[in-house]
């Protein structure tokens, strides 16, 4: 009951204020100034138009910032949006350039060779770690042949171990069951090299009346029957004469970095071994 009669009281104030307010537009186009009573109405029901004019400001600001935030916000979203989008295509168009950068790198590196070859992707490694090799996306139906030659532009990467209808696989030149006849390119002193670690090869059988100095360049020598002969093997990173031993100890930073590989070459070159092996049988 209470909060009725206040309600009547608002409304009866809010009537008195209008019509008030309404008594004094319609009189001022008869007279310039306001009698006494029409001056006491005045300053009693100005302040409320005051309160009420500040009170529909402040309401009409509040609600029009309410909504400019939450258009910055569905804005800020959007753009937020769009830049994943343009950074996802940046990444994707920086793979794109690198990929393109290798194939023509191979592509060079392959007018350099006198055998055809097949281009292939590397997709996978060895699943048990026991040797260092790759599965490659090519096999028989591309004419791929065990101990056929895996090069890059980088140089030599291995050799195929085992070939199904359409995957290879490829034993690394870093395994320590590999094994690639190789010479100085420098000097032409001969050794094999094989695998020791995922960086490091050795140079076996290196003579040490032999010419061998850190920084030389090894390539392949052609004498293994796999691969062709001056392939880039790797760099020569140290050389130790042993008290007592017959060889020098010999070690090889590939050229190839076995943890980017991506794609290679395989040498489309028969196997003599295999062939050998036929023959013996």
């Amino acid at each position: 009951m209470q909060n009725f009669r206040r309600i009547r009281i608002i409304w009866i104030w809010i009537f008195l204020v209008f019509f008030s307010l309404f008594l004094l537009s319609s009189n001022l186009g008869k007279r310039r100034s306001w009698s006494s009573p029409e001056q006491i109405i005045v300053e009693i029901t100005a302040p409320f138009q005051k309160f009420i004019k500040e009170t529909v400001n402040v309401t009409e600001n509040l609600w029009l910032k309410y909504f400019g935030l939450i258009d910055a916000h569905n804005e800020n979203i959007r753009l937020k949006s769009e830049i994943n989008d343009l950074r996802t295509e940046n990444y994707r168009y920086r793979d794109l350039f690198a990929t393109h950068q290798r194939l023509q790198q191979l592509l060079q590196f392959e007018k350099t060779i006198d055998w055809p070859v097949s281009a292939a992707q590397v997709i996978g490694r060895d699943p048990t770690g026991w040797f260092e090799s790759v599965i490659i996306d090519k096999g028989t139906e591309a004419n791929l042949k065990i101990n056929m030659p895996v090069v890059n532009a980088q140089g030599v990467v291995g050799r195929l171990v085992a070939v199904s209808n359409n995957y290879a696989k490829v034993l690394l030149i870093i395994d320590q069951n590999s094994a690639v006849d190789c010479i100085i390119q420098r000097s032409r002193d001969k050794g094999i090299i094989k695998g020791l670690s995922s960086k490091i090869c050795k140079l076996d059988y290196v003579l040490k009346t032999s010419d061998v100095i850190a920084g030389d360049m090894v390539v392949t020598s052609g004498l293994g029957r796999v691969f062709p002969k001056g392939v880039p093997v790797g760099e020569v990173t140290r050389v130790e004469n042993i008290p007592g031993e017959l060889f020098k100890d010999v070690q090889i930073r590939p050229h190839v970095d076995f943890s980017k590989l991506e794609e290679v070459l395989v040498i489309l070159k028969e196997d003599p071994l295999g062939s050998q092996n036929k023959e013996s049988d």
